[in-house]
């Protein structure tokens, strides 16, 4: 699965991938593989996200267009 709105969610913040890695506790190129698609965010992760970018998770994997 693609995930183009975590790119997206990410740079409106003007992060990059090393500070949203840190957040989450993982290495940069593991975030970076659950931007391309490369590989699927754990649930977890996902909830994290969410919470820190204030949206759902059904706006993160493309299920809503509602960021709220």
């Amino acid at each position: 699965m693609y995930y183009p709105r975590l790119k997206d969610l990410r740079e409106d913040k003007d992060l990059m991938q090393k500070e949203i890695a840190e957040i989450l506790g993982i290495d940069q190129r593991v975030y970076s593989n659950y931007e391309t698609g490369k590989r699927e965010i754990p649930t977890r992760l996902l909830i994290i996200l969410a919470d820190f970018y204030n949206t759902t998770t059904d706006y993160i994997l493309g299920r809503s267009n509602k960021p709220n």
